[in-house]
């Protein structure tokens, strides 16, 4: 373990040049402790079990019981919350048998460690507020502080907002200074919340210090170095040091794999990362490992998390894919020219009209997902669209390879004029009105009162008027795509086939008959809710 912390200290302190590249042998460890992921839970789950057989056989030996429980708690609660939750309960229980005012502190304690890591914020604030310190050693003490600034702390990273976020910190920084009174100034505890509190304050230099020296601890247990990684690579993230911050990141996954620890946000954190730099295929893997931990443990808030980034993951998987389809018709259409040389300019126009479609699919597919972060409104739209597309793909494809053999027979069979007339039959355009007409639907499926809500925003004289049998014009489509998620006007003028200056004539003209004001205007439609 020395060995290790030193070693992963210098890849700290040997600078960004140097993370990058250590950064691909590192998540290849990564893979391969993924790999060995069943191998560690196996034996958690052994020696939880064989702590089992050690209780005692009746409930007359109370205070062994409660020892014996204690242990099964700290074997799980990190693993799984259920578990945890029963144990934590048993631990009340026997502890008001006894009518120990420590072990009833204690008990209550680990019940709020167990609730907070879970994301029951409520339940966590009614459960210590049950808690009476009043003659409890100082390390019962101690921990209820760190546990009440950790819980102001959490709450405030979960609210993320200007009001409340500074009120959350400010109490929890006070709860904080508590602890770190009664913790012993040398231990790993007290480093560790102290450079916490510093970063919470404001104070990253400071934070860096304690955590960078916390790291080269040879007692540190691997949660602890998770932990204490985990937390250090928020700074490095804040000043723009992304490769560092992967390097801390995969280190603590890695130790968190090793301890069969489930509620985490190292690997959740890490896939963000990924996801920005580029690294979609590893970037899918880890997020897909934070989904089973985070529902295997039972954290709520990491489900929340996790909602808002995996359809990005997963719209660019998609992008991925269609983008290897591109290259395998490109080929085949090179083979065709070769082939029919008086076809080369049909072809080939028909071959990047394919392309330009594929491309306007997968934008349209990217652009429908709401990376809302409320976990419903983002599964709905995910299940709605990114499934319609994929099924409309798949159709779609389907007729391009059923051109394909009809075409490769009628070569066969030197049918040229019958080869001119199924190219010219093929009619892009319609595809295209259909396309756009099956966004419509899907759209007032998810918005069914959005036509209504774009009219309020507008006097009686300037409300848009459907023609019959129309189910979004062009005004409202441009908005429908924008609520959607697409901002960009480029982006909006190459899925309606229009030009940047259309859009924003377009855009403009519709803000200005507005009763809102032109800059409040796009927020109002974005607060336009699913059913």
């Amino acid at each position: 373990m020395r060995r290790l912390l030193t070693g992963f200290l210098l890849l700290i302190l040997s600078g960004p040049g140097q993370c990058q590249g250590d950064a691909v042998n590192q998540l290849h460890e990564l893979n391969q402790a993924i790999e060995a992921s069943p191998k560690y839970d196996e034996d958690h789950r052994r020696s939880i079990e064989e702590l089992k057989r050690t209780l005692p056989d009746n409930n007359a030996d109370l205070p062994s019981l409660f020892n014996g429980y204690g242990r099964l708690y700290d074997k799980y609660k990190v693993f799984n919350y259920d578990s945890a939750f029963h144990y934590a309960r048993q631990l009340q229980e026997i502890a008001l048998q006894l009518g120990n005012p420590a072990l009833i502190t204690y008990a209550r304690l680990k019940l709020g460690f167990c609730l907070l890591s879970s994301g029951m914020y409520k339940e966590t604030l009614d459960s210590l507020n049950k808690i009476d310190t009043r003659g409890a050693p100082d390390s019962l003490r101690a921990e209820y502080y760190a546990l009440m600034g950790r819980y102001y702390y959490d709450l405030g990273d979960f609210d993320n907002d200007a009001y409340n976020t500074p009120a959350y910190t400010t109490k929890g920084n006070a709860y904080m200074d508590s602890a770190l009174q009664l913790y012993p100034a040398g231990s790993s505890q007290y480093i560790y919340y102290k450079g916490l509190k510093e970063l919470k304050s404001g104070n990253p230099q400071e934070a860096l210090a304690d955590l960078r020296g916390l790291l080269l601890r040879p007692d540190l247990s691997l949660h602890e170095l998770a932990i204490t990684a985990s937390t250090l690579s928020s700074i490095y993230i804040t000043n723009g040091q992304t490769d560092t911050a992967i390097i801390l990141l995969i280190r603590a996954a890695i130790a968190d794999i090793k301890s069969s620890t489930k509620e985490t946000a190292a690997i959740l954190n890490l896939a963000q990362l990924l996801y920005k730099k580029r690294d979609f295929r590893n970037a899918a893997s880890y997020i897909e490992i934070a989904i089973r931990d985070a529902i295997f443990y039972g954290a709520r808030q990491r489900k929340v998390q996790v909602s808002a980034i995996l359809p990005l993951i997963e719209g660019e998987k998609v992008s991925r894919v269609e983008e290897e389809k591109s290259i395998t018709y490109s080929i085949l259409s090179t083979l065709l020219l070769l082939i029919v040389v008086a076809l080369v300019i049909i072809v080939f126009r028909q071959v990047r009209k394919l392309k330009a479609a594929q491309r306007i699919i997968v934008s349209t597919n990217l652009r429908l997902v709401d990376t809302n972060n409320k976990l419903s409104e983002a599964n709905k739209i995910k299940e709605e669209y990114i499934g319609f597309f994929f099924n409309a793909d798949s159709e779609f494809f389907a007729r391009i390879e059923k051109f394909k053999k009809s075409l490769e027979q009628k070569i066969a069979y030197r049918k040229w004029e019958d080869i001119i007339t199924l190219v010219n039959n093929t009619n892009l355009k319609k595809e295209k009105e259909e396309l756009l007409q099956n966004f419509d639907k899907v759209f007032l499926k998810l918005f069914p009162d959005f036509i209504q809500r774009f009219n309020d925003l507008f006097r009686e004289e300037d409300k848009i008027q459907l023609k019959e049998q129309e189910f979004l014009n062009t005004d409202l489509r441009i908005f429908a795509l924008i609520r959607m998620g697409i901002h960009d006007n480029e982006k909006i003028a190459r899925i309606l086939e229009y030009s940047v200056n259309t859009i924003n004539t377009y855009k403009t003209r519709i803000k200005n008959k507005s009763i809102v004001p032109n800059e409040e205007f796009e927020q109002r439609i974005m607060e336009i809710r699913t059913l």
